[in-house]
């Protein structure tokens, strides 16, 4: 199945409420992997390449599952007992939550290369063919006549990145200026014409239910929409200036031991950084660490400043209780 037919089942299929899962074959061991809500595509193109290595390396056949939605509701969900025995996430506290609750190692990040994010992202803009509302930038964001679609802060890790990316453009457009600030984000808020709870449900909106003048997400995401539904239809625009995303992963030690998968679920995540799947993550459009695969895919990222969620805002925990919490300037910025 090519990556253009695998990823409009799978839009379909979300828009119509549907589970998409391969075949149910018993197996000796099943792994699962929670992962974000847009990897759906990714994972179905990397876990079959781990199940043949595995096989290749250590003569057994194993099934791989997948648990996929809001990164931050995957979370609670390995809160409330899914049993994942890997977590590839799109927020670094989504995976500390779980640290936290003793379910994945303290030093989580120091168990693998680049604070245990394989690979990352950025935030990035698909708009309509001719791109009719002139959109480059932040500021075009804000304009009265502009209808924005990206998923809510408050349930998907993709959609705080948007948010703080946009703060951290206005932090540096207004020279810090609270006031002017705030106004900003009050504004690009009100711009939001539907608030899904993942990233993928706000695809859908904006391209099977034809929504708003610009999606912003993964530039992952928007580049292989583009790829599936046609660039003389949809354009992407990386901004001169947005984000640094992760993608941290990490063992969730006590379910792996218990499911006895410690050892496949380590070599899983290692999996992810050798120099064949970073090509391949590239192929998705992340962008990667290994030195040759970033020389071979050079033309294809786009130069931006990539802000740090840390420079702008102090820390992901700081920022997630003064933007994030109850109460918080996103509720705040909210308010009519």
């Amino acid at each position: 199945m090519t990556l253009p037919t695998m990823f409009r089942r799978s839009l379909i299929a979300i828009a119509l409420g549907v589970t998409v899962s391969g075949p149910a074959v018993a197996q000796e061991r099943e792994l699962l992997n929670s992962s974000y809500d847009i990897a759906r595509e990714l994972f179905a193109a990397i876990n079959p390449e781990f199940q043949a290595w595995w096989q290749e390396e250590h003569g057994e056949e194993i099934a791989i599952s997948q648990s996929h939605g809001g990164s931050s509701a995957q979370a609670r969900a390995i809160l409330q007992g899914l049993r994942a025995d890997v977590v590839t996430f799109n927020q670094v506290t989504d995976v500390q939550v779980l640290a936290d609750a003793g379910l994945v190692a303290e030093d989580w990040q120091d168990a693998f290369e680049n604070n245990a994010s394989p690979y990352y992202s950025t935030t990035a803009f698909l708009v309509r063919k001719g791109n009719p509302k002139g959109i480059e930038s932040w500021d075009d964001l804000v304009q009265e006549d502009v209808d924005v679609v990206f998923p809510n802060p408050k349930t998907s890790g993709n959609g705080r990145y948007t948010y703080l990316a946009a703060w951290g453009f206005a932090e540096n457009e207004f020279d810090g200026d609270e006031e002017q600030i705030e106004d900003f984000m009050r504004t690009f808020l009100a711009n939001v014409a539907v608030f899904d709870t993942g990233g993928r449900g706000a695809t859908t909106s904006f391209i099977e239910r034809e929504i708003g003048d610009v999606l912003i997400s993964f530039e992952s995401e928007v580049n292989n929409i583009r790829s599936e539904y046609g660039s003389d239809d949809y354009e992407v625009i990386v901004p001169p200036v947005s984000i640094l995303a992760e993608f941290p992963v990490a063992v969730v030690g006590e379910n792996a031991e218990r499911n006895g998968n410690s050892d496949l679920a380590q070599s899983y995540l290692e999996y992810l950084y050798t120099e064949e799947t970073q090509r391949l993550l590239a192929g998705f459009n992340y962008r990667v660490h290994n030195e040759a695969v970033v020389e071979e895919f050079a033309d294809q990222f786009p130069e931006t400043e990539l802000l740090e969620v840390d420079d702008v805002f102090g820390s992901w925990d700081e920022a997630m209780e003064t933007h994030f919490g109850s109460g918080g300037l996103l509720d705040q910025l909210q308010r009519r």
